[in-house]
């Protein structure tokens, strides 16, 4: 007992400490810790992903509006059509406007009706695609005005659709934090375990200290060096491996799924791509982690040492 006293008394000198590098302890809380941060840098990248996405979604649905322009007995469609893209591309603000062709209007109808129908013989609304230069300076009201001159005529600004992605990507962005929360919790109650296990374990190393003078800030300073040692370790293979799982997600993405789910989570999710900021956010788990390892087993040892004595 005495030479193991001794031994770790002096740290400076290259002594292991308490909780060995190579203990199974060590080693497991290592492995739960690289986990942990695995999942809270996948979690923290889907959330910076689906912001980005409904970033994006805002900007290009503010940017087009759309004109209908409804059957009505007496009127002539393709006259209408002429007249609204005149006054559409006339309206300060708007970079273009174009009418759909009937081809392209009975697309739009197809995953509701069905494809091979001949629509030919029904007169069914027609549309306009009006591109904004810039929504800020965009007059819509002007636009809203000149269109009540045509019969039929209706004008679509897509708030509506722009607010249900919103709240949708919110919804995911606090699922995501929610869930980023409850592994930060999952994580220090692990290391809770592990340090009072620890603790348990060298319990008579720790009552020597504590005969020979060792105060419990020296004690808990020594677990709390050790922990943050293997936080720092997990963090940073956890945060490699989210990063090379984003790699890989986003190369098998294109290949494995069809064309249309690839399309619907390449909606939600981009092409997997971080950027340099959704790189920052992963990557900053790693001295997260660690300072919450180092933290909890303080504070663990230091109540540890307390109910003790």
């Amino acid at each position: 007992m005495l030479r193991q006293v001794l031994s770790f008394l002096p740290r400076r000198a290259g002594v292991a400490p308490i909780v060995p590098e190579k203990s199974v302890a060590g080693r497991t809380l290592l492995l739960l810790i690289t986990i942990m941060a695995f999942l809270s840098a996948v979690t923290l990248g889907g959330v910076v992903l689906v912001q980005k996405s409904a970033i994006a979604w805002s900007a290009d649905v503010g940017r087009e509006l759309t004109i209908q322009i409804r059957p009505v007995e007496g009127e002539v469609m393709e006259s209408n059509l002429r007249t609204a893209v005149s006054l559409a591309q006339s309206t300060p603000g708007v970079a273009g406007a174009r009418a759909l062709t009937i081809e392209e209007s009975q697309a739009l109808l197809e995953p509701w009706l069905g494809a091979g129908l001949d629509l030919s013989a029904i007169d069914i609304p027609r549309l306009i695609v009006v591109q904004l230069s810039d929504p800020a300076d965009a007059d819509i009201d002007q636009l809203q005005r000149n269109l009540q001159a045509i019969n039929g005529a209706s004008l679509d600004t897509h708030a509506a659709w722009r607010q249900q992605l919103n709240t949708m990507a919110g919804t995911v962005v606090l699922s995501g934090l929610l869930v980023l929360g409850l592994i930060g919790v999952a994580t220090v109650l692990a290391i809770v375990f592990a340090t009072r296990g620890a603790m348990a374990t060298n319990r008579e190393i720790v009552d020597v200290l504590h005969f020979i003078g060792a105060s419990n800030k020296f004690i808990a300073g020594e677990f709390q060096g050790r922990f943050l040692s293997i936080g720092l370790q997990g963090g940073f293979l956890g945060a490699l491996l989210a990063i090379l799982f984003f790699l890989l997600i986003g190369t098998a993405a294109g290949s494995v799924l069809p064309s249309e789910a690839t399309a619907q989570v390449g909606v939600l999710f981009g092409q997997f791509l971080l950027g340099w900021d959704g790189m920052a956010f992963v990557l900053a788990v790693v001295p997260v982690i660690a300072v919450l390892t180092a933290v909890t087993s303080r504070v663990t040892v230091r109540r540890y040492l307390s109910e003790a004595s």
